[in-house]
């Protein structure tokens, strides 16, 4: 379910955009899934149809989604090998980190520094 909010200050073309990633993150939206048209999606939400289109735009642009000219918007194949190569890289950094002697606590916070950007605290 995706719902707006209109006192937000998130334009609502992100808040689509970041709820439909996210249930296809969650796989909630699977592979092949058809979504609805941009017309349909635009009056169930009560925005506007360039908002809806905009949000299409940018899920295609990062892959997790596919349009296919008059059959529609389908959740792409590319979400879920983005998740296979980071459970493939995650694989690898546990197999280093372990033959390093580093602990899973530390390697944790090191992977959790990487994500926020900064530097892990030693500990």
């Amino acid at each position: 379910m995706i719902t707006i909010d209109a006192a937000s200050p998130v334009p609502p073309y992100e808040q689509l955009r970041s709820q439909l990633a996210t249930q296809i993150g969650n796989r909630t939206l699977v592979v092949g899934t058809r979504l609805p048209t941009v017309r349909r999606l635009a009056a169930d939400l009560g925005l506007a149809v360039n908002t809806v289109a905009r949000a299409y735009r940018e899920l295609e642009d990062s892959g997790l989604v596919e349009t296919r000219g008059r059959a529609g918007t389908f959740v792409g194949a590319a979400g879920e090998h983005a998740r296979e190569r980071v459970q493939r890289a995650a694989r690898d950094y546990a197999a280093v980190a372990t033959g390093l002697g580093i602990e899973p606590g530390e390697a944790l916070r090191i992977v959790e520094a990487a994500l926020a950007g900064g530097h892990p605290a030693r500990t």
